[in-house]
């Protein structure tokens, strides 16, 4: 019988190792969210007293007190509605055809090697990229379109990494089963695929959107305006949004104008924990419905 013995040792020594590694990750944890803990309860503290019909329903001032954020809202959720019509068919149908029809080799690599380099870009270089093409060259200016349509090639990555990732979770044996039944490629796409895929497909859409909705780099160089007094009625008009009022207002002497950029900050950050709930929801719904 051989005596193990001489192990126990090492293995005393690596678990006092492994102890001390999950304590410094532990602490580094901890710390992270007492610095994030901070900086909110800091921001509500600060903000929360600003926060009411007329701040959320009003517009831009010159006074504090009657300074609203309703241009800012409305700048937003249009760039999320550009955003998402352009990203959701875009990268959904270049997740399909990597994943569904191009063949294996090469070029498929180098594509998707670009695609994930992309997804890493600091969103400032798209803030150039878009300040060149959409303002200058296809002469659409500092409007709603040319700031949405540079949120979309910054999110545009993120959304075809996750629609990849969510049909290559469904089982090779779908695929199989479906054209066993003699079923052709886009019937096994659009009839077995699609749904099966829809929940991860929605939460990387909606977690998108929440990145969109936060930038403010890409919007400072596309030329946002920092606080208009109306709303946008066309594609090609000025506006504002919620990060742009917030830059602003954190740029102005005056305390006052500091906590009017705290409340802005809350609104964005509800407006954010939606979006987030709404991902959780609709992926439990879509599964549930599968389950079903």
């Amino acid at each position: 019988m051989k005596d193990h013995s001489a192990f126990h040792p090492q293995l005393d020594k690596r678990r006092r190792y492994g102890t001390l590694i999950a304590g410094l990750l532990f602490a580094a944890t901890m710390l992270g969210l007492l610095v994030l803990a901070t900086l909110i309860v800091d921001v509500v503290t600060t903000g929360s007293g600003w926060l009411s019909e007329q701040f959320l329903t009003g517009y831009p001032t010159a006074r504090p007190e009657t300074s609203g954020i309703w241009p800012a809202i409305v700048g937003s959720l249009y760039l999320m509605l550009i955003v998402a019509a352009t990203t959701v068919p875009l990268g959904v149908g270049t997740a399909l055809y990597l994943e569904e029809y191009a063949d294996e080799g090469g070029l498929k690599r180098i594509i998707q090697l670009n695609i994930t380099n992309l997804a890493g870009v600091p969103s400032v270089v798209y803030g150039i990229l878009g300040l060149g093409v959409f303002v200058y060259l296809f002469d659409m200016g500092s409007s709603l379109l040319a700031a949405g349509l540079t949120l979309s090639l910054l999110v545009l990555p993120i959304v075809v990494i996750s629609a990849q990732e969510a049909l290559r979770s469904i089982p090779q044996g779908v695929r199989e089963s479906a054209f066993a039944l003699g079923a052709t490629r886009s019937q096994v796409i659009w009839h077995h695929l699609i749904p099966m895929a829809l929940p991860g497909i929605m939460t990387g859409v909606i977690l998108s959107l929440s990145r969109a909705v936060g930038e403010t780099a890409p919007l400072v160089l596309v030329g946002a305006s920092l606080a208009i007094n109306f709303t946008p009625a066309h594609l090609l008009d000025d506006f504002t949004a919620l990060p742009m009022l917030v830059f602003q207002w954190t740029e102005e002497p005056g305390a006052s104008f500091q906590e009017l950029a705290a409340a802005a900050i809350i609104v964005l950050m509800a407006f954010l924990l939606l979006m987030n709930l709404s991902a959780i929801l609709l992926r439990n719904h879509f599964e549930d419905q599968l389950a079903g």
